[in-house]
């Protein structure tokens, strides 16, 4: 089989493939944090304090930790295709009740129930990419899905900015507004999903033949080079320490991820501009991201290299928290966020192609969502820690600094899984 059906078998599933997953993710993501943008004017409607919004906002990462993995187990068997339309569908129906929250208790739960509705949706898609990319290109495939939430972040926020200022239409508040043109989009895309979806390669019908049979057997001999080492049980991709060791990892760059995408509106707005100019000027940070995040994993794929391109990403983004804590003018807090942006951005997709170096089959599943729900922890840890301090002090600094710390963190637990690897490889040598 020669380069030339390499290079178009790849092409034709990267333009099937890439577009529909970014597409999904974006709404996935700005489902996640519109929550930041109502909160400019549904926290004064409502009379909810910045701890309340603070656990309110976290509440969707505790329902989805607790069912991520039985979730992303269920995909595997029942398939992608009926699966991640079903996520869809249900988040939609979750997103249209937001509209009618009116008490904590009531915040409380539908955006636990929310969480619960959307787990296994990333690990899910995170899962579907292996068993159609082979590893040499997965880096680069997980970070165009990966940008669809800066570039959610870059489009949604003017967007957001633009329908709060929507007051009125339809009888509705602008945050209410928000919520159903959300789950709008989520429920369309849930069933577009069921028709557009094939679960495996074999089932495709749109690569030739000789594609077809390619694409197989390179993953096949893939999985078959990972050889006795590779962790095939559902059990064993749990309690493999690697992957409890990411998931703390991940846990980090998620509390820093959503601290950012639920804050960042308030954050800026303290320095007295308009609902309007903060939906702009927070997507000059998600925009620089969306070119870092895709540049950074083209040379990690290229140089075969992952460990420091998560830790020396953690870093900068670790910097660009602590500047952003000192900081007193407009300019150099967006230089702060855009730090924060794209390092967080960058980090993600070399780490998400660590864990399928040394998982397949149900194992995958079990620990890529172990991974996912475990770090996703950290999207209620930043945000509530957030909250909370900013309440107790009065300001975003020593929180920023807080969430900074988690990120130094991740970059020492990514350093020690490398180290750790070297240390067995040189066992292995010597016996």
């Amino acid at each position: 089989m020669n380069s030339t059906t390499e290079q178009v078998t790849l092409r034709k599933i990267s333009w099937r493939i890439v577009p529909f997953v970014m597409f999904a993710y974006f709404i996935a993501f700005f489902d996640r944090i519109n929550i930041g943008f109502a909160a400019l004017t549904m926290n004064q409607d409502l009379g909810f304090s910045s701890t309340v919004f603070g656990i309110g906002a976290g509440m969707f990462f505790i329902g989805y930790f607790l069912t991520d993995i039985p979730s992303n187990v269920i995909l595997q068997k029942v398939g992608p295709r009926i699966w991640l339309a079903r996520i869809m569908v249900s988040w939609g129906i979750i997103a249209a009740c937001m509209m009618f929250v009116e008490t904590s208790t009531g915040f409380y739960v539908l955006r636990f129930l929310l969480g619960v509705a959307e787990a296994g949706f990333f690990s899910g898609i995170i899962l579907y990419l292996s068993t159609w990319f082979p590893i040499k290109r997965r880096a680069q495939v997980i970070a165009f899905f990966m940008a669809a939430a800066p570039i959610s972040s870059m489009i949604g926020s003017p967007l957001a900015g633009t329908i709060l200022s929507m007051h009125g239409a339809f009888g509705l508040k602008g945050w209410q507004l928000m919520f159903m043109l959300d789950s709008a989009a989520a429920i369309l895309l849930g069933i577009f999903t069921f028709f557009y979806l094939n679960d495996r390669p074999e089932k495709n019908r749109w690569l030739s033949k000789d594609e077809t049979q390619w694409l197989i057997n390179t993953l096949a001999e893939e999985n078959q080079n990972k050889g006795s080492q590779a962790k095939t049980s559902i059990w064993k991709g749990l309690t493999d320490i690697r992957v409890l060791t990411l998931a703390v990892v991940y846990f980090g760059t998620s509390a820093g991820l959503y601290s950012l995408n639920i804050w960042s509106p308030q954050f800026i707005k303290s320095f007295g501009l308009t609902t309007f100019q903060i939906g702009f000027i927070n997507a000059i940070p998600a925009a620089l991201s969306i070119v870092a995040m895709i540049l950074w994993a083209k040379h990690s794929d290229k140089t075969k290299e992952r460990t420091w391109h998560v830790v020396s990403a953690c870093l900068f983004a670790c910097l660009g928290f602590i500047l952003a804590g000192l900081v007193h003018s407009l300019p150099l807090a967006i230089f702060a966020l855009v730090m924060a942006n794209v390092g967080i951005s960058s980090c993600k997709p070399p780490l998400w192609s660590i864990p399928s170096l040394f998982l397949n089959g149900p194992a995958a599943a079990a620990g890529l969502a172990a991974i996912n729900s475990i770090g996703n922890l950290g999207g209620f840890a930043g945000p509530a820690v957030i909250g909370w301090l900013k309440e107790t002090t009065g300001d975003f600094s020593l929180a920023l600094w807080c969430v900074a710390g988690m990120l130094v963190v991740s970059a020492v637990l990514t350093l020690s899984i490398e180290i750790s690897r070297k240390r067995k490889a040189m066992k292995s040598s010597l016996a």
